[in-house]
């Protein structure tokens, strides 16, 4: 199996990260493969917001456990955060930025990251609060959040692979 397709199946979800920061190459490494992720007749509506100030995250985690509706480390310790927004008024932008989540994700696990695809950014960037982070980091437009993606090095074994459910693919010739 080459090895692009191995790396896909052999990734998985971390949620517990070292606070060792990733370095700069590593996310810009990240950061490239989201920034070349098929979109929407390529309008590249995503954009993306990259965390790295704790005080910064721990504000997001709140908001985000807020639109959860529990009280928990949405974002499990990771020290980067990649936040995914699309613009609004392009073909898909929900869409084109999932395409970008998951060519980060897979990125990641490629270059022995841990990642963790994360919701209610929709929520969040739709709210007050948000709209006004976004306004106070310069990021000026009509954007849909899509999601996040929390890097770090993970602090745990690789979980197995869990078993695919049967019945998924279907044929017609």
């Amino acid at each position: 199996m080459n090895e692009t397709i191995n790396s896909m199946i052999k990734r998985r979800t971390i949620r517990k990260y070292k606070q060792e920061q990733i370095t700069d190459g590593e996310l810009n490494a990240v950061l490239e493969a989201g920034l070349y992720a098929p979109s929407g007749a390529n309008q590249q509506s995503a954009v993306f917001i990259v965390v790295q100030n704790k005080d910064v995250i721990e504000k997001l985690t709140k908001m985000n456990a807020e639109f959860f509706g529990k009280d928990i480390d949405t974002y499990y310790g990771a020290p980067t955060i990649v936040l995914v927004l699309a613009d609004k008024n392009k073909r898909t932008p929900v869409e084109d930025g999932s395409l970008a989540l998951g060519n980060m994700y897979n990125a990641a696990y490629s270059l022995g990251l841990g990642a963790c695809w994360v919701h209610r950014e929709k929520q969040m960037f739709e709210s007050e609060e948000g709209l006004s982070l976004l306004k106070k980091w310069g990021v000026e437009g009509d954007f849909i959040g899509v999601g996040a993606l929390t890097l770090g090095y993970p602090d745990c074994e690789l979980p197995a692979p869990p078993a695919r459910n049967d019945n998924r693919v279907f044929f017609v010739k």
